[in-house]
């Protein structure tokens, strides 16, 4: 197992039980001590987790963010599988909103010229690729947060209220089964409100590392999302599965 699937498995085992031993990280990976205590410094270098005595925990950092460009190479390949089962919910002529995020970015790659979509978002990046894809486009206004390449502000979200949407596809930061969906951001918590006021039905792209995680702000209540997510754990599955709907890929 490589480096970085052994530590995507880590950040898993983190989500499902908030705290995981060496030993049963070893057994799970098949690596030895030296190789698990090496990810388990990595991780705790960007941020993900907190090394304890034989081991580590989750950590919820309130008003941490990574920039996209570290966004962009935490969890790729389930991003991705997100992404496929997300873009099959997308009706041909659907109005849809993309949120600002990479997981919502990896969806743009699956959106055709020949749906006939309208795409709204708040992102430059996406706005540019979507453009570049022949898709129809529509980026609102508002100020430019350099960090995550979205546009957030009052502006942005009065054009929001401007429109109706077919179906929402949001980020987020944090799944909590007492906290609800949590970003770090208010200005970006106010942008995902508003979208899924305007919404028909709304899909919340979290791999399983967002579950049993909070963020400083809250954008909205489970029950009122469906969550596209990676294999959870049976004890993890069973206990959101009572608050929101729930789609494994």
């Amino acid at each position: 197992m490589l480096a970085e699937q052994r530590q995507q498995l880590i950040l898993e085992m983190l989500a499902q039980r908030q705290v995981v031993k060496l030993k049963d990280i070893c057994r799970q990976t098949g690596c030895s001590a030296s190789s698990a205590r090496r990810d388990l410094q990595i991780l705790e270098e960007q941020g993900s987790l907190v090394r304890i005595h034989g081991g580590a925990k989750a950590k919820h950092d309130l008003q941490r963010e990574l920039d996209m460009t570290g966004k962009a190479t935490q969890n790729v390949s389930a991003k991705e599988r997100i992404a496929q089962v997300a873009a099959a919910k997308i009706a041909r002529e659907d109005v849809i909103f993309l949120d600002a995020g990479t997981s919502t970015l990896a969806l743009v790659h699956y959106l055709q010229p020949s749906q006939h979509l309208t795409v709204v978002t708040n992102s430059v990046m996406h706005a540019a690729q979507l453009a570049d894809q022949a898709i129809r486009t529509i980026l609102v206004g508002g100020m430019l947060k350099n960090t995550t390449k979205a546009i957030i502000g009052t502006k942005t979200v009065h054009d929001i209220q401007h429109y109706r949407f077919n179906k929402v596809f949001l980020g987020i930061n944090g799944v909590h089964d007492e906290y609800g969906l949590t970003t770090p951001d208010p200005e970006e918590a106010a942008v995902k409100q508003a979208a899924l006021a305007q919404a028909e039905e709304t899909f919340v792209l979290a791999d399983a590392t967002k579950f049993d995680a909070v963020s400083f702000v809250k954008v909205a209540d489970l029950e009122q999302v469906t969550i596209i997510t990676t294999e959870l754990s049976r004890a993890v599955f069973d206990k959101y599965s009572g608050q929101t709907n729930i789609l494994e890929v």
